[in-house]
């Protein structure tokens, strides 16, 4: 999905969500700012639809729950609030609240030419102030790429550069896979 900042009133926290459910389209609200999530191209929907089964699948015997980009997910400590397009929380606190979940231990997010810098910049400042985020996956939608941004036991962050011929390795779920999964049959522009 791609935000894109148009003209949007200047809304509260609580004013947000109450525009945002008569609302056709989804939007984000960061810093107090509006951004509607305009449609993302088919390969950005395809990669969606794997991640969001295959992690499906994984975690369907655990109290996981895994989330598509229609699932909200507000900043710790901010009244910040996205739509990556797909993430898993395994914290009952999110069982809790039914318009967003909080605590997300793995984010992805596909990347386009007008997301890329935003997603891999400022997005993730925000997103790696959660204490309970592990892994955050961004995915080229170009070439067979993954970058996968992983916080270690020592709190640090590390960027590990997935290419063809390699498997990707989330310890978040514990889950291995070959990135050609995500990849296959899909026509890269």
């Amino acid at each position: 999905m791609i935000a894109a900042k148009e003209k949007f009133p200047k809304l509260t926290t609580e004013e947000y969500f109450i525009w945002e459910e008569k609302q056709l389209e989804k939007h984000e609200y960061i810093n107090g700012q509006i951004y509607a999530m305009t449609g993302g191209t088919v390969n950005n929907g395809r990669f969606a639809v794997r991640f969001t089964a295959m992690f499906e699948a994984h975690l369907s015997n655990t109290n996981c729950i895994v989330g598509n980009s229609d699932i909200k997910i507000k900043m710790v400590d901010s009244h910040n609030y996205s739509y990556p397009d797909a993430s898993i929380t395994c914290d009952g606190i999110d069982r809790n609240t039914p318009n967003y979940i909080t605590y997300p231990c793995l984010i992805v997010e596909v990347l386009s030419d007008s997301t890329e810098a935003s997603d891999s910049g400022k997005k993730f400042r925000m997103y790696r102030q959660n204490p309970v985020l592990q892994d955050y996956l961004l995915v080229s939608s170009t070439r067979i790429e993954i970058d996968l941004y992983h916080k270690n036991d020592a709190g640090e962050w590390l960027i590990i550069n997935y290419q063809e011929g390699d498997i990707i390795k989330l310890k978040s779920i514990k889950l291995s896979f070959p990135i050609e999964e995500v990849y296959c049959n899909l026509s890269l522009n």
